[in-house]
């Protein structure tokens, strides 16, 4: 199961919290008592110095001061105290004189000397010790000692009140470990997708370049270490896609080279052959209506004007022809550069399609094409566009009356292949083959009517030679399908 950079950055936090949550509840379970009794020790000595230097600084000539001490010496812990001048039986409290309390602290110093626990031969004035008082039946710290002057003094804190508050904290302290525990967990789940969805997003932009989608950028927000390597990426992008480009066109030309020295002497006979053929019948009649013309036998202006009409018509077929083999004789012998690039195919039909509106509309043709884009190819785009432009116009001049032609996509392995349809009749099988010849035409007088010279395919034949890619025509039962193929993926 793979697990997530989010899931890894909560459990990491969450272990460390717990490991500190745990130490911490370890620690105040076995030392929070110690540190509380150690405050109130420190809280009875504070008294007791206080005490010390209340009498110190407040005995009257005679050794007596106000035996009311509370609110007159300083008690943090709020403590009880009890002082005790022996010299002259005075009592010093800081409660009811009449309280149980009060008898219990005054029978302890009583019996202070007789017990042993402090006696003046001691070089220390006091000791603190845990006392359980029978009177009351409570356990106190009891702090037993002397003044400087020599006054008997006995500072007492309650127990219980130590082990109330350490029970509280304990309590207290489970309950906000627990809580921020959990609180900590759900907190750095969800912001830890702060740094996880960057890099989530970086791995689609990869992904999708992986697939040469070289038009999708990395938005940079920050200026941070991911932010650099989402600019890194764009750059990345924008030299892969020159790179493949040149890379393309490099192959293209390369096997272009390697094919042209054992075509060009068979293209040359070809050629001339060729031309001489398709020359002789324009030639032909030019040559019959000029001497027609010459030799007055036209009575009438309408037959003069048909002569010359004639003859311009055939001077533009013998034009275009010219034109159009020039165009196929620089492919054939590769003296056009290709230009591969990266474009988008189904703009760039639609594009042609709206070019041809005025074909359709004469020819009164139903044209289809419902592919959705963006399909990006790699060609030289301007002679793609004149491979398109002839299967359209070829499908427009043989497709039925009021018929349909129909450009569609077909995916192959590592290439897009376009087809173009139109319902008409079918193509023999014996011309199949031959279709893609110089000149060579199927129905020679239908081809002659809508001024057909046999080169289209021809310049069809030679530009996919040139991008080494495969073209072809096959019938289907209602018309004819004519289709290329063109690259969609990385070259290898």
């Amino acid at each position: 199961m793979r697990s997530s950079l989010r899931t890894k950055i909560t459990f990491m936090v969450v272990i460390f919290s717990a490991v500190i949550v745990v130490t911490s509840w370890i620690l105040s379970n076995y030392f929070i008592e110690d540190i509380f009794i150690y405050n109130v020790k420190r809280n009875l000595k504070s008294t007791y110095e206080s005490c010390n230097a209340f009498f110190n600084d407040n005995s009257d000539e005679d050794g007596t001061v106000n035996s009311d001490l509370y609110g007159r010496i300083y008690n943090p812990s709020d403590c009880i105290v009890l002082i005790l001048d022996r010299e002259n039986a005075n009592i010093y409290t800081s409660i009811n004189d009449e309280s149980k309390m009060m008898d219990s602290l005054y029978s302890l110093l009583q019996t202070t000397d007789k017990s042993g626990v402090i006696s003046r031969s001691v070089y220390a004035d006091y000791v603190i010790i845990k006392n359980h008082d029978e009177t009351i039946n409570a356990d106190y710290y009891d702090l037993i000692g002397y003044l400087d002057n020599g006054f008997d003094i006995i500072v007492r804190s309650p127990v219980s009140r130590i082990d109330s508050v350490v029970v509280v904290v304990k309590d207290v302290f489970t309950r906000i470990a627990v809580g921020l525990l959990v609180f900590g967990s759900v907190f750095i789940l969800a912001f830890s997708n702060i740094f996880v969805a960057p890099i989530k997003n970086l791995c689609n932009v990869a992904k999708r370049m992986t697939h040469l989608d070289f038009d999708v950028k990395v938005p940079v927000a920050t200026k941070d270490e991911i932010g650099e390597l989402g600019t890194c990426m764009n750059e990345m992008s924008n030299k892969l896609e020159m790179t493949i480009s040149e890379l393309k066109t490099a192959n293209a030309k390369l096997q272009r080279d390697i094919e042209q020295k054992e075509q060009i002497d068979d293209m040359r006979k070809d050629f001339l052959s060729h031309v001489s053929h398709e020359l002789k019948t324009p030639i032909a009649l030019i040559q019959g209506y000029a001497e027609g013309l010459k030799d007055n036998l036209m009575d009438d202006d309408e037959s003069r004007e048909f002569y010359t009409d004639v003859i311009i018509d055939e001077a533009k077929k013998m034009n275009t022809l010219v034109m159009k083999l020039l165009n196929l004789n620089e492919l054939e012998f590769g003296t056009v550069p290709l230009n591969i690039e990266r474009f988008e195919l189904v703009e760039f039909i639609k594009n042609i399609i709206s070019a041809s509106k005025i074909l359709v509309e004469n020819k009164d043709v139903n044209v289809v094409f419902d592919e959705e884009g963006p399909v990006y190819v790699w060609a030289d785009e301007y002679m793609i566009e004149e491979v398109v432009t002839n299967y359209f116009v070829n499908a427009i001049n043989h497709v039925t009356p009021d018929g349909e032609v129909k450009i569609f996509f077909e995916k192959m392995e590592t290439d897009v292949r376009v087809c173009v349809y139109n319902r008409g009749e079918q193509i023999p099988e014996a011309d199949i083959d031959k279709l893609f010849e110089k000149f060579y035409k199927v129905d020679k007088a239908r081809t002659r009517e809508y001024g057909g010279s046999g080169i289209g395919l021809s310049i069809v034949e030679a530009t996919m030679k040139a991008h080494g890619k495969k073209y072809g025509v096959r019938n289907v039962s209602d018309g004819v399908v004519f289709y290329f193929d063109l690259d969609a993926n990385m070259p290898c």
